[in-house]
């Protein structure tokens, strides 16, 4: 068979759970993807400056990274994840909705905050309950998950398109248009980037644009998650008044293995409460308990989370600045033309994340980790020696995506087994990833503004930087495993001679009975 007879069991066993946490992962990435093509409607809609419009893209980044950060209490019980899941995944179906009413860059800004605090919650409690699902098992799953962003990012842009105005604000004047033209230039994927011109042309008796009719599309779109979600609550009866008061028609043996199951993960619960568990930052900061750890445990958290920090940016800077990076000199691409780089980028991230998922099972995520962080930095460099080639930006787009989609889900995976599932991994690293996005769009943001050269360096730079940390990781890592395999050794020396004293116990008493 493709797929190990056990992991097919497992899947089987938490497909209703597994797929649920899928579907919500797509809320997320139609909710990553929309804001780049309709960002100059959105700015005719509000009629705000170009100053002004860019604390959109800051509201949605800073309240993801919070909602990344504090997710981790919701954690703690199967109905509080589950209940954040539907409340995330509901709040991004009414955003949707009431986007087209938001009349000024105020009310624009606050409904993109509250987006991006669910898209947080989101990010961190479906890793988080998947890891714990399948924890040695979570990485082929977890490729699976972030394989969802990918496609719900891509679906988002399509949806958007047709939708979108060519001629600003429905201005239908030659002058007009080539105004807004230039300003899609420069506001589709570099927001930061400064004009003389700070406010679009409202001229009267323009048609208004209709990309109020692909939000509500992706509203509707995005309505059937979390029903998925409710759907799940109902079926495990977490539902108040909801419950049917008799279990569900399972077989004998299975209901005793879920009791079985339900014991061990208690105890498991137990044992994460005491070494950390997968809380938030901050409970994970206060735990009395890691004053006992060694510094390979705390470096490993730092060392992961700073290899996403790297990544991610990347990610997110080269999806927010590769269109201004390809119509810049000495490329200097069609409008057109540019527009098709960040489509590629988000489908080779979907490809390679469909493509990881029957890796993940094959190799194991250091090795998918070496591999893929090696690539990246080929390709970085590659597109800085060939800096005006076109073909080979279009190619090395498409590679670079291939070899970053990866990334996030390996780390996880890697980092969680090498904690033996009792660290704070998976909240440090998705609140380093989320961090990484919002500072390195900033960064690279402002340094290409000095020349379009700059952009691939700032690739190389980040990406070697990455693996100097990758490589940092690994080897406290075999440190951490040391550590554990000394403690392990002194438990079993203990055991021994406590063994041994039980035992000549038992014999005399055995040989008293004799002697009398």
């Amino acid at each position: 068979m493709f797929l190990d007879e056990r992991i097919v069991t497992l899947f089987k066993r938490n497909a209703h759970h597994t797929l649920t946490y899928w579907s919500v992962f797509f809320s997320f990435g139609l909710c990553i993807a929309f804001l780049g093509p309709t960002i100059l409607d959105l700015q005719c809609q509000t009629n705000s400056t170009l100053s002004q419009i860019t604390w959109v893209f800051f509201a949605q980044q800073f309240c993801l990274l919070i909602g990344s950060s504090i997710a981790g209490v919701f954690k703690k019980t199967l109905f509080r994840a589950l209940s954040a899941l539907f409340v995330s995944a509901l709040t991004i179906s009414i955003i949707f909705a009431i986007i087209p009413v938001c009349n000024n860059v105020l009310m624009l800004a606050i409904a993109m905050a509250v987006s991006g605090f669910a898209m947080g919650i989101i990010d961190t409690i479906a890793n988080i309950q998947l890891v714990t699902i399948y924890q040695r098992d979570s990485a082929v799953f977890l490729q699976a998950l972030h394989f969802f962003i990918g496609f719900g990012a891509l679906v988002s842009p399509l949806i958007a398109d047709p939708f979108l105005s060519e001629t600003g604000c429905g201005n239908h004047t030659g002058n007009a248009t080539e105004t807004t033209d230039h300003l899609r230039n420069m506001l589709k994927n570099s927001p930061i980037a400064g004009h003389d011109i700070t406010q679009l042309p409202h001229p009267e008796g323009g048609e208004e644009s209709n990309v109020h009719y692909a939000f509500w599309i992706m509203a509707l779109i995005n309505l059937p998650v979390p029903l998925a979600v409710l759907f799940l609550m109902y079926r495990e009866q977490l539902i108040p008044f909801c419950s049917s008061g008799t279990p569900r028609l399972l077989d004998k043996d299975e209901l005793a293995m879920e009791n079985q199951q339900g014991a061990e993960g208690t105890d498991v619960e137990q044992k994460e409460h005491e070494a950390g568990g997968h809380g938030d930052i901050f409970s994970c900061c206060r735990n009395d308990n890691l004053s006992g750890m060694p510094v390979s445990f705390f470096m490993i958290h730092i060392l992961g989370g700073g290899v996403l920090f790297m990544t991610d940016g990347i990610v997110g800077a080269y999806a927010g600045f590769v269109y201004t990076y390809g119509v810049s000199p000495p490329l200097s691409l069609p409008n057109k033309t540019a527009g098709y780089l960040a489509s590629i980028f988000w489908a080779a991230i979907t490809v390679g994340r469909l493509l990881s998922i029957p890796l993940a099972y094959r190799f194991q995520p250091v090795r998918l980790l070496i591999f893929s962080l090696a690539c990246a930095i080929v390709t970085c460099l590659m597109l800085l020696i060939f800096y005006d080639n076109r073909p080979f930006l279009f190619a090395g787009t498409g590679l670079c995506g291939l070899f970053l989609s990866c990334i996030f889900p390996c780390m996880l995976a890697y980092t969680e087994d090498i904690l033996d599932y009792q660290g704070c991994a998976t909240s440090v690293l998705v609140t380093s990833a989320g961090m990484g996005e919002m500072v390195m769009q900033v960064v690279v943001g402002s340094i290409i503004q000095n020349g379009s050269y700059s952009f691939p360096l700032c690739g190389v730079v980040i990406a070697c930087i990455g693996f100097i940390l990758f490589i940092a990781l690994l080897l406290f890592s075999r440190m951490h495993q040391n550590y554990l395999t000394g403690t392990s050794k002194k438990s079993t020396m203990v055991e021994e001679p406590a063994t041994e004293q039980n035992g000549s116990a038992k014999t005399e008493q055995k040989e008293e009975p004799e002697s009398s």
